[in-house]
């Protein structure tokens, strides 16, 4: 086709070549190439076939030569009668093994113009057909591209070697890390025990009464990763507005009451506390945004553009459902509304490959119980929204519903549902002055 159009494929066979003789003249530096580049950006098919037996071998820990790649491509059945005679073309003319670095650079550049020019492709055939909606069809681009970014391709069968590969590189990564679990802290450690911490593309609701404190865990949750993996949160309130988060983040950091930041009646020390807790808080990279009617699709967006993105909050789903619109729901578009916002959510999730962690309310059922603690069956429209989350942890304070309660400050985050295995109760510490949670094991001062 490119043929017929006059146009030149982007590709760089010298660069190919040069790639797959130095891995045969040196196989150390076979694993800087595999963590470069994928088999599928050799445009060349045979050297594709070469790149990918050499991967399998190097997988499986076999020695790498070129005796021995020629006898597995013959095992694979991708060997050709010239194949004897083009690998000793290749090492002859690779000129050094030390500039793979350089060479793998290359492939992945024309390799990258390729997959461009098939995007802008698709899209201008989407447009011409008149496959949808103009907003529709720039959110499909804007995901093909944001995918071309991320180094993925938007669907598509992918073979379970592969997989396999990435599988014990996550593996791998979770062992030296020495955390103990493979998503990213919480700040609440009790409580990454249970959920093993917030893994990417999951979706985490947090479901609770209104005043039981879901947006402060949240909260924690934000400031905790952004404070300890220096990466970039988004967090989008549809009900407080930017000043009142941040009040509540100074509280929490600074371990200052809030009401006493609110008031303005502050002891020098205090002062102090919060000085520093600024300072720590403007480094972080903490993006806020308090527009009421945003929709998910406008968050995917924003979120596309940060760089090194680990984590979104959305405070919270029941009000993402009347974004946008200027009327009332019907209990039936109101139950679809949910289920529609709940899927998109959990596609950003997988997209933008961080956790999502979602604010929900739930219903009043559990008032009428004699045992208040939530259960799935008070979310709100639950049946989608369990469907969707990977992890929903129900919040439960005694002190909330009884005065007379023993420790009026005990919390209860019960894990309602995890996909990655257990449910159950981990109790937690409230703070009610810093609008905070800890672990109980922990005091207040011990958490940064």
């Amino acid at each position: 086709m490119d043929e017929l159009l006059g146009r030149k494929t982007p590709y760089s066979a010298p660069a190919e070549q040069a790639v797959i003789g130095s891995m045969l003249i040196d196989p150390r530096c076979v694993p800087e190439v595999l963590e470069k580049l994928k088999a599928e950006e050799f445009y060349v098919k045979l050297n594709r076939d070469i790149y990918e037996t050499i991967f399998a071998m190097f997988s499986y820990g076999q020695t790498i030569d070129p005796v021995t790649v020629l006898d597995q491509m013959k095992v694979r059945g991708v060997y050709e009668d010239k194949c004897e005679e083009y690998v000793a073309e290749v090492m002859r003319i690779t000129p050094t093994a030390a500039n793979v670095s350089e060479y793998a650079d290359i492939v992945r550049d024309r390799a990258l113009l390729r997959h461009l020019g098939e995007t802008a492709d698709e899209i201008n055939s989407m447009i011409y057909e008149g496959a949808g909606e103009a907003d529709a069809m720039l959110e499909a681009a804007e995901r093909k591209i944001y995918a071309l970014r991320q180094g993925r391709t938007v669907g598509g069968l992918l073979p379970v070697s592969a997989v396999v590969q990435t599988v014990f590189d996550e593996m791998s990564a979770a062992a030296e890390s020495g955390k103990g679990i493979p998503g990213i802290p919480t700040g609440l450690p009790d409580l990454d025990s249970k959920i093993l911490g917030l893994n990417r593309a999951e979706l985490v609701l947090v479901a609770a009464r209104p005043g039981m404190g879901k947006t402060s865990i949240a909260l924690n949750m934000a400031l905790h990763v952004a404070m300890s993996e220096r990466k970039s949160v988004a967090i989008f309130s549809l009900e407080m507005s930017r000043e009142q988060l941040v009040m509540r983040l100074l509280s929490r950091a600074a371990l200052v009451p809030l009401s006493n930041l609110l008031t303005g009646q502050l002891t020098p020390q205090q002062w102090n506390s919060i000085s520093e807790a600024a300072a720590q808080l403007a480094a972080t990279d903490i993006r806020i945004d308090d527009n009421p009617t945003l929709t998910v699709s406008d968050m995917n967006a924003q979120c596309r553009r940060v760089p090194n993105l680990a984590l979104v909050v959305i405070d919270y789903l029941q009000l993402l459902q009347s974004a946008g619109s200027g009327h009332s729901w019907s209990n039936e578009s109101r139950t679809q509304a949910v289920s529609d916002i709940s899927r998109m959510m959990k596609i950003m999730a997988k997209e933008l490959n961080v956790p999502v962690v979602c604010a929900s309310q739930l219903s009043r059922a559990n008032e009428a119980r004699q045992d208040k603690r939530p259960m799935l069956s008070d979310l709100r429209e639950s049946g989608a929204i369990e469907q969707d989350a990977d992890v929903v942890i129900g919040l439960y304070r005694d002190g909330y519903y009884n005065r007379e309660s023993e420790n009026p400050n005990l919390a209860e985050a019960i894990v309602l549902k995890n996909r990655k295995g257990q449910t159950g109760t981990v109790e937690l510490n409230w703070l009610p002055e810093y609008t905070s949670f800890t672990s109980m094991e922990r005091r207040h001062d011990d958490e940064y």
